[in-house]
């Protein structure tokens, strides 16, 4: 196994009296998709926003790649985010902005002056989530599922080496997530991306996940792969998972 894309160790987050993370020890493997799972106010969202230095941790480091990023000033995390995507929950789109517009966003932030580049680098991203051609519609024209699709074309559009997603699920109809799901799992088998994913839905995370860290108050409860998941007797699982609608162990679904 090589080195890991993202190293996290002995990661504490403390918001007042509030404890959030106690001790956070996981490894992100370079290509793989990792799952987050667990109940709110497990952690979640707060490590996945320290992965890119969203936050910075009250105590501990996270490593991308090489490089240490704990509590690095925005100058200084201007590469790493150009290596770490991140799709938000509500897709986190400018209203005023076009679609092309949102998706080139990045790209401008970045300094990318060539309007032919973002252009044709636009134009590819939209072609990857199945919106080729869709440049010019505004937001508010979108349904919930093409604004999930544009934000995650944004996050992509610069081709960074990993995506983080939170919760890329919420709001959406089967068939739409199962499309979201289609996607995620093209970025890693086409471009080799890295996913993180927060998500609550099961059936998706048994298509998607190559492991899956359950969290439980600030700490990695439980690490594994979809199959040890599905064969686990361990009552804090089962009673998680079992929790969901339909059947989480049906291996056919």
């Amino acid at each position: 196994m090589s080195d890991p894309f993202i190293r996290v160790r002995d990661l504490h987050q403390r918001f007042g009296s509030q404890h959030v993370l106690r001790g956070i020890d996981l490894d992100v493997h370079r290509g793989e998709t990792l799952v987050l799972l667990g109940g709110s106010g497990a952690g979640k969202s707060v490590l996945l926003k320290h992965l890119p230095g969203l936050l910075c941790p009250t105590e501990g480091t996270v490593h991308v790649e090489d490089t240490e990023i704990s509590c690095m000033n925005e100058r200084e995390l201007t590469p790493i985010r150009r290596k770490v995507g991140i799709m938000f929950q509500g897709g986190a789109l400018f209203d005023f902005m076009s679609v092309g517009e949102n998706v080139a966003f990045p790209l401008r932030e970045a300094g990318v002056r060539d309007e032919a580049e973002i252009a044709k680098r636009v134009a590819d991203a939209l072609e990857i989530v199945r919106l080729a051609g869709e440049e010019s519609k505004m937001p508010a024209s979108l349904s919930g599922g093409m604004r999930k699709r544009v934000a995650l074309a944004r996050a992509v559009v610069d081709r960074p080496a990993c995506v983080l997603y939170d919760e890329p699920h919420a709001g959406l109809d089967p068939v739409t997530a199962d499309t979201i799901d289609h996607m995620i799992k093209r970025l890693q088998r086409d471009y080799g991306m890295t996913n993180i994913v927060i998500t609550h839905e099961m059936r998706s995370v048994f298509h998607i996940a190559d492991r899956i860290a359950f969290l439980k108050d600030g700490l990695i409860y439980w690490l594994g792969t979809p199959k040890e998941l599905r064969q686990t007797t361990d009552p804090e699982l089962r009673a998680f998972v079992d929790g969901d609608s339909g059947d989480p162990w049906d291996e056919s679904a």
